[in-house]
């Protein structure tokens, strides 16, 4: 009973970052793993695990959660017909062998470089929104395969090693090929299970027998984390994608470029200041 009372500040925090997180991924086709990612670090942090380690765990069980979240986030999207299967078709194979690549390697990285790189990504992207300056540049390569299957690997390795669904990342891209916001984002619900499943499975891979781990953990997916975050933030995902569908372009717009924002600059401080 103690221990129960101990852990319930954690388990609390858990669960509110599932519901944010299954919010988030419904609304904005990203899996939720921006903000589950930091929410799991801070718990394992709590606990006194080793910050060399719980870092890999949270994005890891962050992709293995969006597995689910992803999922009913992209039932939901196909409900509203808004699932374009043609680009899925050709991002698949190259989105998912990029983020098997990067589950597998992200051992070689320490956390402040990926911190960096994707606030940094995070910036531009959202800046992109604004000022649609990449839809400029990218518009002329709509028709491209070779352009969709770069994007794809890419969007694929980046997205595996930061433990997101890669919505952050492929919502705007599929925007700047010309397609509608509602459409990007539902596409990007299917393509965030894509990167979750390989990569989830290159963490469970690149983490098996690695020393300091939390108790219950597969490589880098830790069991606890990813059954309570993952069924609330299931729960939640369906009520995130109808808000969307309720929202005209330019608000959905706005609010992405608003979260990518936020996510940049907490990504920096943690890096610079942690």
């Amino acid at each position: 009973m103690s221990m129960l009372i101990e852990l319930l500040p954690l388990i609390l925090g858990l669960i509110a970052a599932g519901v944010l997180g299954g919010l988030i991924a419904g609304l904005l086709g990203v899996g939720g793993g921006i903000v589950l990612v930091p929410a799991m670090a801070l718990a394992f942090e709590f606990l006194g695990f080793n910050p060399d380690i719980y870092h890999h765990v949270a994005v890891g069980t962050s992709l293995a959660i969006i597995i689910a979240t992803g999922t009913t986030s992209a039932l939901a999207h196909q409900k509203h017909n808004a699932v374009m299967f043609d680009v899925v078709k050709i991002w698949a194979p190259f989105i998912m062998s990029a983020s098997l690549l990067g589950g597998i390697t992200a051992g070689m990285f320490s956390g402040d470089i990926l911190r960096v790189i994707f606030g940094v990504v995070a910036f531009f992207i959202a800046l992109n929104i604004i000022l649609p300056v990449q839809k400029k540049l990218m518009a002329r390569l709509a028709g491209s395969a070779t352009a969709h299957r770069l994007s794809a690997f890419i969007i694929g390795y980046i997205s595996a090693l930061m433990g997101i669904g890669g919505g952050s990342l492929s919502v705007p891209t599929l925007s700047a090929f010309g397609h509608s916001i509602h459409k990007s984002v539902g596409t990007g619900a299917v393509l965030g299970v894509l990167i979750a499943i390989p990569g989830a499975i290159g963490f469970i891979i690149s983490g098996w027998g690695v020393a300091g781990r939390p108790n219950y953990s597969f490589g880098y997916v830790n069991l606890p984390a990813l059954v309570l975050i993952g069924v609330v933030a299931s729960a939640f995902a369906p009520m995130g994608a109808a808000l969307a569908h309720r929202l005209v372009a330019k608000k959905l717009k706005l609010v992405f470029a608003i979260f990518l924002l936020a996510v940049g600059t907490r990504m920096i401080i943690q890096a610079f200041w942690g």
